[in-house]
C-alpha cells in the first residue's frame, strides 16, 4: 500500500526542487549570478546539505531525493557566481 505521507513528501520535494530549475537555467545561460546573494547561497546550501544528511540518517527517500537534487542545482548557481566573481570564464562561454 502507498503511504500517503510519502506521496505528500515526494510531491513537496518535486515542487521545491523544480522551483530552482528556471533560476539555474537562467544563471547558466546568462553566465550571471551577481544579483544572487552569496549569504543566501551559502546558508541555503548548508541547510540543504544538512537536510540531505538527515534524510540519509532516517532513510527517507523523499527527503534524500529532493535535497540531493536541490543541492546540486544550488551548487551550479554557486559555481557560476564564484567563477564570474573571479573573472573566470565558464566552460562553453
Amino acid at each position: 500500500m502507498i503511504d500517503p505521507a510519502n506521496v505528500v513528501g515526494l510531491a513537496a520535494g518535486v515542487c521545491t526542487t523544480l522551483a530552482f530549475v528556471p533560476q539555474v537555467v537562467k544563471t547558466w545561460r546568462t553566465r550571471e549570478a551577481e544579483d544572487i546573494s552569496m549569504g543566501w547561497l551559502t546558508i541555503f546550501s548548508g541547510g540543504t546539505f544538512l537536510w540531505l544528511i538527515y534524510g540519509l540518517w532516517l532513510r527517507e527517500a523523499p527527503i534524500v531525493g529532493a535535497n540531493g537534487v536541490t543541492l546540486l542545482l544550488v551548487l551550479v548557481i554557486l559555481y557560476v557566481k564564484l567563477r564570474t566573481r573571479r573573472g573566470g570564464a565558464i566552460p562553453g562561454e
